[in-house]
């Protein structure tokens, strides 16, 4: 492509809202312009990287046995009603009634349409297993949407569902999916991790993000510097830890005036010890009834966890009245002796004794608080946020924590929708049975700006072969000289023959403009064509990723490129 003829309009200034280096640079390199709030247009450049990626990603699920289909966006609100989730889901669903006054939403996902299709459609075992994915838009109304198309409102995804006839066969079909993704995001060139992960609104069972490693990731990756445990923030375990048999000899317990203490370290401050020494209780509201909760003062509760835990649908925080109720006290002051409450306590005070926490009375605390003496816990449960150097839960080891970015999640979804949408099929012994399911995601944008992130440089993208919109652009310094410009086209020519992506600058700009842009969009190799290397015969090939800069004689430039090109396919 000449570049005089592409709609490829780069900028030098950083756009003062572009948080990500990624989003500063889709925007710098002319791939996306923003039109609202969340809602970007891709440019020619931006999307040919997208269809390459899209390509990597089609290849990779055929192979996998998957085939293609495209559903709509626009989905009938009876269906999220028969999976339960028209109101659960929240204000992220974009609800609207069309003409008729018939309810309907933008898919931001696609169980229930795909769950819809498949149960019209297959009635015997004989017709499974089947995978089925498709490329579309999403759209999800984010209250926040940020960092260009790394969180946007309106996205492309790769959704794949599989449908099986038991749990083993399912487990297949996961493995398959699973195995698909590491070879994707492996041709990609991306450092990525799959990690076990919290089902979410989606629901399932058993699930694993693949997370790209990037300082600027939203999300933060757990893993064992020992063995292959890792898993997300929210879903990562904590040990339970060996515990020695309590003391008895502790002091009985006493209240003690702390007036308008209600933070930990207020608390620590006005009793003179240290964070651990505090049992905090936190009043949960689950599905509307009081759990009390206890955690060492100096860890977090993890309310995924929790929710879990409790298998309840909604769970927050409870309000003043609900607190009150339960403990007699404000917050901050509630403690577990005499809470009126379910409690559950973190394993982290499995063998805590002589502990501090609140009376359940304004402005007091209890001292020298032993569980089994002064109060029961109902249950322990691994309740806490992991931390870093925290022990492994499955080798020991220590807990490193990192930053990642999501591009790719894979659910076992089980009979979540299959079974609210009687979704059935004969058996080998003609027996009705429930399908079960799997659901399979890949953020399409989201993958390109997260490649972004961990290929640039103060000069621009620097993009991998495989991705990258273009193989090749050639730089003649100085197109007002025949033979500069004739040895251009001339390669030009050659390179297009051969099936070389090539952009061919014969822009009438300075040469630094050139090699700015060509650093910018980040193409693999500039060739560039100046009078002294001409002179001599050769011409000079820098490769965009180390600097190196090689030169070549004119006549074999071509395939000099041809066979470095074909080396990394």
């Amino acid at each position: 492509m000449r570049y005089s003829q592409m709609f490829l309009p780069t900028t030098r200034e950083v756009p003062s809202d572009a948080e990500l280096v990624s989003h500063q640079l889709m925007i710098r390199a002319g791939m996306i312009r923003k039109l609202t709030s969340g809602v970007y247009s891709y440019l020619p450049l931006g999307y040919r990287v997208i269809r390459k990626f899209e390509q990597i990603v089609r290849e990779e699920m055929t192979h996998a046995g998957a085939e293609e289909v495209f559903l709509p966006i626009v989905q009938p609100s009876e269906l999220w009603q028969e999976s339960g989730r028209w109101l659960y889901y929240g204000k992220e669903l974009l609800r609207f009634r069309d003409r008729h006054d018939r309810e309907c939403c933008l898919g931001p996902t696609h169980e229930e349409v795909i769950t819809d299709l498949v149960r019209n459609e297959i009635k015997t075992y004989r017709q499974l297993p089947k995978i089925l994915f498709q490329i579309q838009t999403k759209f999800r109304d984010e209250i926040r949407p940020r960092f260009g198309v790394m969180r946007a409102r309106e996205f492309g995804m790769k959704d794949a569902y599989s449908f099986d006839e038991d749990e083993q066969h399912s487990e297949i079909s996961y493995k398959k999916m699973y195995d698909a993704y590491m070879r994707i995001f492996s041709r990609c060139g991306m450092r990525f991790r799959p990690v076990e992960a919290d089902s979410g609104s989606i629901g399932g069972s058993y699930s694993h993000e693949f997370m790209v490693m990037a300082d600027s990731g939203e999300d933060a990756v757990c893993y064992c510097s020992s063995c292959d445990y890792a898993a997300n923030l929210e879903k990562a375990e904590v040990a339970r830890p060996q515990v020695n048999e309590a003391a008895d000899t502790v002091e009985p317990m006493e209240e003690v005036y702390t007036p308008s203490v209600k933070s930990i370290e207020d608390l620590c401050r006005f009793l003179q010890i240290k964070p651990s020494e505090i049992v905090k209780t936190l009043v949960f509201s689950a599905d509307g009834r009081p759990v009390a909760v206890l955690v060492r003062g100096d860890h977090e509760i993890n309310e995924i966890k929790l929710k879990n835990y409790l298998h309840c649908n909604f769970l927050e925080l409870a309000d003043e009245e609900m607190i009150r109720a339960a403990s007699g006290a404000s917050k901050g002051f509630a403690g577990a002796v005499g809470i009126k409450a379910r409690i559950i306590a973190d394993y982290s005070l499995l063998g805590m004794n002589d502990v501090v926490m609140g009376a359940n009375r304004d402005d007091f605390h209890l001292r020298h608080v032993k569980i089994g003496r002064d109060f029961r816990v109902d249950e322990f449960a691994d309740l806490r946020m992991i931390r870093q150097d925290d022990p492994c839960p499955k080798c020991g080891g220590k807990i490193t924590i990192a930053r990642g970015i999501e591009v790719g999640h894979v659910f076992k979804l089980g009979t979540k929708y299959s079974k609210a949408m009687k979704a059935v099929f004969l058996d080998r012994d003609g027996k009705e049975k429930t399908m079960i399911m799997g659901c399979y995601g890949i953020g399409i944008g989201r993958t390109v700006a997260a490649v972004i992130e961990q290929n640039h440089d103060e000069n621009g993208i620097i993009w991998p072969l495989v991705l990258a919109p273009y193989h090749v652009i050639i730089v003649p310094v100085n197109l007002k000289e025949k033979n500069i410009a004739s040895a251009a086209d001339k390669l030009y020519g050659q390179l297009l023959e051969r099936g070389i992506e090539t952009i061919y600058d014969d822009r009438d700009e300075r040469v630094g403009v050139k090699f700015n842009d060509a650093d910018l969009i980040g193409i693999p190799y500039r060739v560039t064509i100046g009078p002294k290397r001409l002179a001599e015969g050769t011409l000079e090939i820098k490769d965009r990723r180390s600097g190196e800069v090689t030169v070549v004689p004119i006549e074999r430039a071509a395939g000099f490129l041809q066979t470095v090109i074909d080396s990394q396919k």
